[in-house]
């Protein structure tokens, strides 16, 4: 995976902005650590750092072609698993190609077909192409979400970059931060609303979207979304069709030119993708590297919960020994944990899930020490119902999201004037996701709110999950690929009907299904345990204190936190009974996140603008 970024401007001449243009190149230097390349016509200038997985030699961006009589310029973020079935298209057609890599494919693509080139990418990707002759860029988002692409429009002009502090290095972007903005980290934080750059007037492309930008200015069109179909396989078809595209999504991941490894927890989905992955290496007489992450004296402090019912080492270990992996367990400090919440809210560029960021940021950083690739196991619970919140019917109907029922605590924890009518807000940022909900005819009341239950987590949860992701892993350089979100999978998974995603009162029922006989019993019953945490006090009482010490010394915490709710917090040691997000933010966490809010604020000096 890589970095980029791009400024087109009508009125400049931006051969003279070299300096500008290579600051927010170096802001990008985690993400491609390998090479580095920039471009420069007289309204446009490209960068690109690399992180080299395919084809070091013909891969070099930004990549510039001249077909028929055109020049074209990429610069591109991702991988495409469809690659050679594209190439052989293209050939068929009259292309030649220089080398082996899907950045060479896609150029070529784009030109052959243009906008419609998309339909035929299976990938992850955010990239951009600047049409020479015609003084036109285009850009785009894969369908899933997967890779970022930030973009800050204004008149006659357009700055983009895979992260928010690209684009805060072009003095056009203002560190400003109206209601809007304010209102996403203090009411939906960690997570972001579709389309939302948290700075004010700063946007992201979202999943599959394209943009294109000319002197006429910005247009933007959303050339995928899941469709309500009528789903006609029988339950053994089902279940086979299932496992079909979970093997083609994993085994099309697999390419590489570098080392490539697998994170393994024991869980499910990553036991699902580390099987495929290892027999596939057994097969080239080489042995697959699998990682797993824990903290210290975690098995001493470990609670267990309805949302993390068991520990995973019991579960790794029958699964590395079934498949015969090298396995190496990470066994994280708590105070770098802690520590690393500052580093984790930079590299998001913004306040994110607190210890589950900056713990997979550490893990990361180990793991990058061998391997330049990874596969996890990511985005199946939001697509085959993994969650608790879609099988509890107190939960699954709630008119809001499942697993932020935490309104009321945030109108405690903030101070009045920022989150004035946050029932309205946050309902509101709901109901956008809702109502592009797609459904049949023939869909009964369950039907309906499974489709909607799906969006959500889709549209919403899960691409908080996949920021973190991407964002932990290419901060240390690590390229993470998701099969889940293989997009052929999720289509097929959104039009199944419940009773088969729930096959035998389970979650993921199908999944299962699909696996057993293959894996081990103990892993095909395992109930659902999300990313593990750190249950150790030493992590609890260094957030605590330290939240405590920076809202002491004043600035913008003393001036967004409600001291009263906050000083209740600091002295109660007793667990909230449910997460205030997601399945693991706790007391703690909300301390974490406070830091991390400071951290943010910090960063990028921001002012605030009601």
């Amino acid at each position: 995976m890589c970095g980029i970024a791009g400024w087109i401007d009508y009125k400049k001449n931006l051969t003279k902005e070299a300096k500008t243009v290579y600051s927010m190149s170096e802001t990008l230097k985690k993400r491609g650590p390998d090479a580095e390349g920039t471009f420069f016509d007289l309204n446009c200038a490209l960068c690109h750092r690399r992180l080299i997985v395919v084809d070091p030699e013909n891969g070099k961006q930004p990549m510039a072609v001249s077909a028929r009589g055109e020049n074209y310029i990429l610069v591109y973020n991702g991988e495409l698993y469809n690659t050679e079935e594209i190439r052989i298209e293209l050939k068929e057609k009259g292309w030649d190609f220089k080398g082996h890599s899907d950045t060479e494919v896609l150029l070529k693509a784009y030109i052959e077909w243009k906008e419609n080139c998309v339909l035929k990418f299976n990938g992850i990707y955010a990239f951009a192409v600047w049409h020479k002759n015609e003084k036109k860029l285009f850009a785009c988002r894969d369908r899933i979400g997967v890779k970022p692409f930030f973009f800050y429009p204004y008149e006659k002009g357009l700055i983009f970059g895979s992260e928010i502090k690209t684009l805060m290095k072009n003095r056009l972007v203002k560190p400003i931060l109206n209601d809007f903005g304010l209102k996403q980290l203090l009411l939906m934080g960690p997570g972001r609303s579709g389309g939302c750059g948290i700075i004010k007037n700063l946007f992201e492309l979202k999943p599959g979207e394209f943009l294109t930008f000319d002197e006429n200015g910005l247009n933007i069109k959303c050339y995928w979304k899941l469709v309500a179909k009528e789903h006609t396989d029988n339950e053994n078809q089902t279940i086979e069709k299932t496992r079909e595209l979970i093997y083609s999504a994993v085994t099309s991941q697999l390419v590489s030119d570098v080392p490539l490894a697998c994170f393994l927890s024991g869980g499910l989905d990553s036991s699902i993708i580390s099987y495929i992955a290892a027999q596939k290496y057994k097969k080239e007489n080489q042995t697959l590297t699998t990682y797993s992450v824990d903290y210290e004296d975690n098995d001493k402090f470990f609670k267990s919960n309805a949302f993390q019912p068991d520990a995973d080492g019991k579960y790794i270990r029958i699964m590395s020994e079934f498949i015969k992996s090298r396995h190496k367990n990470i066994v994280l400090n708590n105070f770098d944990v802690a520590k690393a919440l500052e580093d984790a809210a930079i590299a998001r560029d913004t306040a994110g899930m607190a210890d589950v960021d900056s713990s997979l940021l550490l893990f990361c950083g180990e793991i990058k020490k061998e391997h330049t690739v990874c596969l996890s196991g990511e985005c199946a619970d939001e697509i085959f119902g993994g969650y608790p919140w879609y099988h509890n019917k107190e939960i699954l109907f709630r008119q809001t999201f499942p697993w932020s029922n935490s309104v009321e605590l945030r109108k405690n924890l903030f101070n009045e004037k920022y989150v004035r009518n946050a029932e309205e807000y946050v309902q509101n940022e709901y109901r956008k996701i809702v109502d592009f909900t797609d459904y049949l005819s023939s869909d009964d009341v369950l039907d309906r709110r499974m489709r909607e239950m799906f969006m959500l987590n889709f549209y919403s949860f899960m691409q908080t999950l996949l920021d973190r992701k991407d964002r932990m892993s290419m901060y240390n350089g690590l390229e993470v690929r998701v099969p889940f979100c293989d997009y052929r999978l999720v289509e097929y998974a959104f039009n199944m009907p419940w009773k088969y995603k729930s096959l035998n009162g389970r979650e993921k029922g199908v999944v299962r299904a699909a696996f057993r006989g293959i894996l081990p019993e103990e892993i095909t019953d395992r109930k659902k345990s999300p990313y593990p945490k750190t249950f150790n006090p030493v992590y609890s009482e260094y957030v605590k204190i330290k939240a405590k010490q920076l809202y002491e010394k004043g600035g913008i915490l003393k001036e967004l936190i409600n001291k009263k709710y906050f000083d209740e917090l600091i002295s109660d040691d007793s667990e909230l009974k449910t997460p205030w997000y997601g399945q693991l933010m706790r007391r703690p966490q909300i301390f974490a996140y406070i830091i991390q809010l400071d951290t943010f604020f910090k960063e990028f000096d921001i002012n605030i603008e009601l």
